[in-house]
C-alpha cells in the first residue's frame, strides 16, 4: 500500500509540474487548454477533500502541513494518514455530545 500511496505521489508531483510548466511556458494548442482545465479540475477535487476530511485532517499533529500536502497529493495523502487520528478524531467529536445529551436527561 504505502509503494502504491509513494507512487501516487510521484505522479500527482509530476503532474503539477507539468500544469507549472504550461503556465510559465505554453504548449501547443489544445493541450495547454486542456491541461489547465485539467489542472483546474484537480485543484478544485482537492479542495473539497479538504473540506470532506477536516476533522480528520485537524486531529494531526500539523494540520496546516496535511493541508498542503493534501491541496498537492489529495487522496494519496488522506489515504496515507493513521487510522488512530480518524478514531481520535470521532471520539473527540462524540464527546461533546454525549456531555449534551447527558444535561438534557438530567434536567
Amino acid at each position: 500500500m504505502k509503494t502504491f500511496l509513494t507512487l501516487g505521489k510521484v505522479l500527482t508531483a509530476l503532474f503539477w509540474g507539468v500544469v507549472l510548466a504550461n503556465l510559465l511556458q505554453p504548449f501547443a494548442q489544445p493541450f495547454a487548454l486542456l491541461l489547465n482545465g485539467a489542472g483546474a479540475f484537480i485543484l478544485l477535487i482537492h479542495a473539497l477533500e479538504l473540506w470532506f476530511f477536516d476533522k480528520r485532517i485537524a486531529a494531526c499533529p500539523k494540520p496546516a502541513l496535511e493541508r498542503v500536502q493534501v491541496m498537492l497529493f489529495g487522496i494519496f495523502q488522506l489515504l496515507g494518514l493513521p487510522a488512530e487520528q480518524a478514531a481520535v478524531a470521532a471520539v473527540a467529536e462524540s464527546e461533546p455530545e454525549q456531555a449534551l445529551q447527558m444535561e438534557a436527561e438530567n434536567a
